[in-house]
């Protein structure tokens, strides 16, 4: 395991997940991911975000201008929405049903759909007693924003008569006077859920894929159509923080306790339930629904001047803590709320959100993570033409942490998957790992009991004892091996499989090290080397987004975009990088290693150190990184490259400072010393007397005050330059992909949105020249790469 592999380890602790809830995007998904306040911790935002939401891109997509304009027709009057049906006791169904997309999310085109639909089908139509709201696809409700109508507007202070437009149709509306009701099938996130609050009464089904959220926080945004006002005075002050200061999502059960929603039923009643609670608050046998009693204790937190005053202070300092003040997002919803409770009545609360809503639009914080958004959009494509097998069942070589992750997200996605390992010792801890984590889910109602007995049925327990276990790799489409990192091992695996399996099978290896084209070469051992492919994960593999995908020069077309496909539908954000060592994101860690030890060496304190880089956006410190992911494993990523091709790159330090560690036995926090040393308790760490010892001999007694600025662009120029060699020598294909790579691959300060785009925002001459400057005082290993200079000399940028 390599070093990034532990930097995602470590971003999944508790204390990572709680740091990263922006990394996700929700618009996307749900969009952005399962932290408690947007944190500089990325790893949530980059995964969460994915799955959910509608695309969002800078341009319309390719294929924008082949689409048919739409022609109303008397079955079909609307491009947004079904047909309206009116029935005998007066209900009028509403139904969402973008004609174009596979969800639904709210575009300015909706909105003036929306609103002549209004017009012409209700609003004068006296028959017309109540409005049901619900969606005619399977996909969901209202998945969000159409966030490309936002990032399409250059001038974002115009975005504030087109959200008060959207107001003005929400009070017309309400002005009918007659009851609304939204039926709530799948997500209703951002947009969707905001529609739904302007409703008298919420439905929702108990399914899996129903889910409620205002998620736009991770996407440098807050909710624009009313949701910081409606939100708070439906569930309260604290619920709706939580909710709209992390973007997570809420479930059935939740949601109904809060008072978010008023009835939860299973997903074939819905419609005719909702029908009937219509017609019941038409005639006023059914109650108008009601924000939920508030206990004494939060009628004294909330509805006090003294309560509020604590609770604001608290929610500021966690926000200040989880973001390190780099994201203004959670500051702003945090002000229209408070705002909103000051002015209660009115229409001036609603101008002060859109008005908030448009400020942040135009922050480069926000234009970073849109930014990321759409990068993992366009990376759920593959830019090449083969045709992936068909893939039913997956066969996992390997039941440790590894192969049995790979495993557990394999099986929830529906595939038949084998696990083999050597005895059943072995397949009996990776099998626990799963039922643990399967179990973990279900009590927290992030699955059914259903589901999981449905995933554990998948999955067939395999050891070389089992006789029968190359009868069932017979039926294999997909073998992926996660196996430790030894050449002759993996290639003697590949005999095994070949023997067994069909000729259209593919073989994935989960090496972080061992180059792709060694394990496939053709021999004894590998008869099919068309079909290898490097698939290399991320550890914990449930919780992290990122995926690699290498193949080498003689791998199949096919292969790879199986390996892509399966990757894709596993719910990894997929990117294929060339076969060189450390592929793309172990590569660009190595000349960080060395430029601390570097800094170590002219004695800039640990602490400095990992206070300056936390302050850049990274989610730790370089020096608490070593520790929480082993001080052994820093050091045999920074040897193995030092004796690999990135030649100076990987001079200027001296990483004999983890080697000597390591003899030493100082491994982190697993041996308890390492840079610190620890206590029993988790925040227990000190630096003690044995390091200091140690570090006053390494260093030869040197004392640095170097600034902080200095310390971060030390360090950042060295992986911004390694990036950017990596897409000149073709490693990665594009700057979406570096960008998306080092967010969710090392934690890169997501509000910057990675490597390139951080250049675009600081100006690359400018960072050319910072670079010579520290290439003139500290060594060549400083020299930008041959692309940078070439940018900086034509004052490109590498996003548009």
């Amino acid at each position: 395991m390599l070093l990034a592999t532990a930097v995602r380890r470590s971003l999944a602790s508790p204390g990572g997940r709680r740091a990263a809830s922006l990394i996700a995007p929700t618009l996307l998904d749900a969009p952005l991911a399962r932290a408690a306040i947007p944190t500089h911790n990325p790893r949530a935002f980059a995964a969460a975000a994915a799955k959910e939401a509608p695309a969002a891109a800078p341009a319309p997509p390719k294929d924008a201008a082949d689409k048919k304009p739409f022609v109303p027709t008397p079955e079909r009057k609307y491009q947004f929405f079904q047909n309206v049906e009116v029935t005998p006791s007066g209900v009028a169904i509403v139904r969402f049903d973008n004609r174009d997309k596979k969800v639904n999310t709210l575009s300015f085109a909706l909105m003036h759909e929306a609103k002549a639909l209004w017009e012409a089908e209700v609003h004068a139509n006296a028959d017309v007693k109540s409005v049901v709201f619900a969606s005619a696809k399977a996909s969901g409700f209202i998945a969000g924003a159409d966030i490309f109508d936002i990032s399409s507007v250059q001038d974002k202070a115009t975005l504030v008569p087109v959200i008060e437009e959207a107001l003005q149709f929400f009070l017309r509306m309400k002005s009918k006077g007659v009851p609304m009701v939204a039926a709530i099938h799948g997500p209703a996130l951002g947009g969707g859920l905001e529609w739904a609050l302007w409703c008298d009464y919420r439905i929702c089904t108990d399914a899996a894929s129903t889910k409620l959220g205002l998620p736009e926080v991770k996407l440098g945004l807050l909710p624009g159509f009313g949701g910081t006002q409606n939100l708070p005075a439906q569930v309260g002050v604290q619920g709706a923080m939580d909710m709209m200061l992390t973007g997570k999502d809420v479930r059935p059960p939740k949601a109904k306790k809060m008072g978010l929603v008023d009835m939860v039923v299973a997903p074939q009643s819905l419609e005719a339930v909702a029908i009937a609670t219509a017609e019941g608050l038409a005639d006023g046998t059914v109650k108008k629904s009601r924000p939920k009693d508030k206990s004494f204790l939060n009628r004294l937190i909330e509805d006090t001047p003294p309560g509020q005053s604590v609770m604001w202070d608290k929610v500021k300092k966690m926000v200040d803590k989880n973001t390190g003040g780099n994201y203004p997002a959670p500051y702003e919803i945090i002000d229209c709320v408070k705002y909103g409770l000051a002015h209660p009545k009115g229409m001036d609360k609603f101008r002060n959100e859109r008005e908030g809503f448009a400020k942040l639009a135009a922050t480069k914080e926000s234009e970073a993570l849109i930014g990321i958004f759409d990068g993992m959009n366009q990376l759920k494509k593959l830019s090449s033409d083969g045709r992936p097998v068909e893939v039913k069942k997956v066969a996992v070589m390997g039941a440790g942490l590894m192969g049995a992750g790979i495993a557990q997200v394999t099986a929830e996605k529906g595939y038949e998957v084998l696990l083999k390992d050597r005895d059943d010792a072995s397949l009996g801890k990776g099998l626990g790992y799963m039922r643990d984590n399967w179990e973990k889910k279900h009590k927290r109602r992030r699955m059914t009991q259903h589901q999981l007995n449905l995933n554990t049925s998948r999955v067939t327990p395999l050891s070389d004892g089992t006789e029968s276990w190359k009868r069932h790799f017979a039926g294999a489409d997909l073998v992926i091996e996660a196996v430790f990192e030894s050449l002759d091992l993996k290639r003697e695996i590949i005999r095994q499989v070949e023997e067994v399996t069909p000729d259209h099978c593919v073989f994935a290896t989960n090496t972080s090290a061992i180059p792709i084209a060694d394990i496939a070469a053709p021999g004894p051992q590998v008869s099919r080397p068309e079909n290898v492919v490097g698939m290399h994960y991320f550890s914990p593999v449930p919780q992290m987004p990122l995926l690699e995908i290498i193949p080498h020069a003689g791998s199949s077309e096919e292969a790879i975009a199986t390996a892509f496909a399966v990757g894709n539908k596993q719910g990894k954000t997929c990117l294929v990088v060339k076969d060189v060592p450390g592929f793309y994101v172990n590569r660009c860690l190595g000349p960080i290693l060395v430029e601390v030890s570097a800094l170590v060496k002219e004695g800039v304190p640990l602490e400095t150190l990992d206070k300056a880089m936390k302050k850049f956006g990274m989610p730790v410190g370089p020096i608490t990184l070593m520790d929480e992911v082993g001080v052994d494993v820093a050091s045999k990523v920074s040897s193995f490259l030092s004796d690999a091709d990135l030649g100076v790159r990987m001079g200027g330090g001296d990483i004999s400072l983890m080697g000597d560690m390591v003899e030493k036995g100082w491994l982190g926090r697993k041996s308890k010393q390492g840079f610190f040393t620890y206590g029993p308790g988790k925040k227990d760490k000190k630096i003690g007397p044995e390091i200091t010892a140690y570090l006053k001999e390494f260093t030869g007694g040197a004392v640095s005050n170097m600034s902080e600025t200095e310390i971060q662009d030390r360090i950042a120029t060295r992986l911004v330059n390694e990036a950017a060699m990596c897409l000149q020598d073709e490693i990665i294909e594009n700057p979406v992909a570096g960008d998306i790579g080092l967010v969710f691959g090392i934690g890169f300060a997501p509000f910057k949105g990675g490597p390139f785009r951080y250049l675009d925002a600081v100006g690359v001459t400018s960072y050319v020249d910072k670079m010579h400057g520290f290439a003139d005082k500290l060594g060549e290993q400083f020299e930008p790469c041959q692309l940078l200079k070439d940018y900086a000399s034509q004052g490109k940028k590498f996003h548009g």
